[in-house]
Parts: structure tokens; C-alpha cells; sequence
């Protein structure tokens, strides 16, 4: 460049002009993007850090987002993907958890009876109970154990069917009252056994809801036969029907029991979680109506919950919703 300054024939005083302004400008080029590269080059060493740790695994990571509004967006894009793979890793670890619960609970409560019937069976088949009286009471309590796993793994199939959407809803109107006296009736002699008392509220301007009959009928008897397990004898259990918000009922099933600690309301709903097995009259079930209740309820749009404290008993309730349809 200065030698063609040079051999332009400016005089000499012109040519130290020039050369002057191009060093200068030179300078002042090289420290502008000094100043404006080297912030990006360290934003690009962030980012290329915080690929190298979602990379390995880590996903507790956000980037700052500074430099140029393209640099703020991609980095904006970056901690939100980042998020989503921390939520989908978390969601498969609970999964993970869940299913290793499941499989240990199912062995356990399919091991327990199956153990019980071969005892009861090798000692009828070695001839070990002389008596009738004996005999026929083992047989009972083969009989019993053997519905016991049917009722298990019908449970399980049930419970399967209705998370994979197989169980298609047959949703019509039905009257609040009639499905709580048909679920009552289903139920009048374990009542009787056990002495219970039941009460029932129903506003009068309820109105009908909208529902498929045989599924909330399931619902409502896996909540009552809880609440029959862990009733007090000659307890109350009352069945009550309230607005709720939006175009949905409240159907609820309080009982008199022992109550639920707080540290277990959130799991109640778990397939195969039992507070304490122990409180029940008979040591509690295998744990899959609450579950199946939940799926039934959420097939119908509805919510799922409960209220309960220690010593104070315990509300079961879900939402069901209203008749919108004008049919009967």
C-alpha cells in the first residue's frame, strides 16, 4: 500500500497524510473488533461448554444470553431445549422408578396367595387333615386366596385398558341420587357386616350429569370399599353431591377412618401404594382402586382428590360433568 502510494507522484507531504490515516484507521479497525469479537468469543466458549455438559448428561444448565439479539435468541433456544430434555429425563427416571415398584409390588402380591394355595394344596394332597371340618376350611381358604389373584389380575387388566384408551365411554345422562342408591344397593350386605351407617346428600337443583354409568359406578364402589376397609365399626360414611367449578358436580365419599398422613395424600392415587397395609380389617388391598378411579375420572375430563388428616378420617372426591346435551 505504500508503495503505491508512493508511485501515485504525491509529494511528499500528501503521502505522510495518507499513510498516517490508513494507519490510524487500521488501529481503530483492529480494537473495534477486538472489542466486538471477543465478547462473542466468549459467549461461543460458554455455549460450546454447556453442549459438552448436556452432552454428558447434565442438563442443570443455562446459558446467559448476551451479544448481538441473534446470540440472545439462540441462547434463549439453547436453555429451552435444554429444559425440555431435563423435564423428558426426569419423567423417564420417575417412569423408571414406578415400573420398579410396580414389578416388586405385583411379585409381592401374586407371591403371597400363590404361596399360601401350594401350602394349603401340598397338605390336602399328602393327607396330612383327617377331619372334614379341616379339610373344608383349607379349601376355603383356597378358594378365597384363588379370588383374591383373580380379582388382582382382573385389576391390572382394567387398569391397563383404561391408561391405553381401550375402553371406549357409552356417556349418558344420569340422575346424582339414583347413582348413589345403586351403588349403595351393590354394597347393602358388606355394610350390614360390617354395621356401618351411610348418609346422603343431594341438592335438589344438582341437575343430571353426564357420564358413562358403569365406570363411575366402579369409581364410586372402589372408593366406598376403601372407605369399608378402614371404617370404624358403626362408623358414618356419607356420599354427597355439590356444584363445582364449570360445567362440572362434585361427587365426594367421606368416612370416619383412621385418616391419611400428609405425606402420603400426594401418592395415594399411585398404582399399588398403600399408606399402611396394616389398618385395614383384613390388611388393605393391592392397592390399584384408587388408581383405577383416577383413570375413570380423567377419561371424563374430571379431577381427582382428597382430604384427609390424621385422626380426622378422610374425603375421597372427583368432578364428573354436568348434562349439556338436553337429553335424558
Amino acid at each position: 500500500m505504500f508503495v503505491i502510494y508512493r508511485y501515485m507522484l504525491l509529494s511528499w507531504n500528501e503521502y505522510r497524510i495518507i499513510t498516517c490515516i490508513t494507519i490510524g484507521a487500521a488501529a481503530i479497525s483492529f480494537v473495534v473488533h477486538f472489542l466486538l469479537t471477543r465478547p462473542l468469543a466468549q459467549w461461543l466458549r460458554v455455549l460450546a461448554t454447556g453442549t459438552e455438559r448436556v452432552a454428558s448428561g447434565d442438563f442443570n444448565i443455562d446459558v446467559p444470553q448476551i451479544g448481538p439479539q441473534e446470540f440472545q435468541q439462540l441462547a434463549d433456544q439453547f436453555n429451552q431445549m435444554s429444559g425440555r430434555l431435563r423435564d423428558m429425563f426426569e419423567k423417564l427416571r420417575v417412569s423408571e422408578e414406578a415400573r420398579s415398584e410396580l414389578v416388586a409390588n405385583v411379585s409381592h402380591d401374586l407371591r403371597t396367595p400363590m404361596a399360601s394355595i401350594q401350602s394349603f394344596v401340598e397338605a390336602l394332597q399328602d393327607d396330612v387333615i383327617q377331619d372334614q371340618e379341616t379339610f373344608n376350611r383349607y379349601l376355603q381358604t383356597i378358594r378365597l386366596e384363588t379370588r383374591k389373584l383373580n380379582g388382582l389380575i382382573e385389576d391390572l387388566f382394567q387398569l391397563s385398558r383404561l391408561h391405553a384408551g381401550a375402553i371406549e365411554l357409552h356417556q349418558h345422562t344420569v340422575a346424582v341420587d339414583s347413582l348413589f342408591v345403586e351403588v349403595l344397593h351393590s354394597h347393602y350386605m358388606l355394610l350390614r357386616e360390617t354395621g356401618l351407617e351411610v348418609e346422603v346428600r343431594v341438592p335438589d337443583d344438582i341437575g343430571s350429569i353426564w357420564i358413562d354409568e358403569f365406570e363411575i359406578k366402579r369409581a364410586l364402589g372402589n372408593l366406598l370399599q376403601n372407605a369399608i376397609q378402614y371404617a370404624p365399626v358403626a362408623s358414618t360414611i356419607l356420599f354427597e353431591a355439590r356444584p363445582s367449578t364449570g360445567d362440572f358436580v362434585e361427587l365426594s365419599l367421606r368416612d370416619e377412618g383412621p385418616g391419611i398422613d400428609e405425606n402420603d395424600l400426594k401418592r395415594v392415587f399411585d398404582r399399588f401404594y398403600r399408606s399402611d397395609p396394616s389398618r385395614g380389617r383384613e390388611g388393605g388391598g393391592a392397592g390399584l382402586g384408587l388408581a383405577i378411579v383416577q383413570s375413570i375420572v380423567e377419561r371424563h375430563g374430571g379431577k381427582v382428590g382428597v382430604d384427609s388428616r390424621i385422626g380426622e378420617g378422610s374425603r375421597f372426591w372427583f368432578t364428573v360433568p354436568l348434562n349439556r346435551h338436553g337429553l335424558s
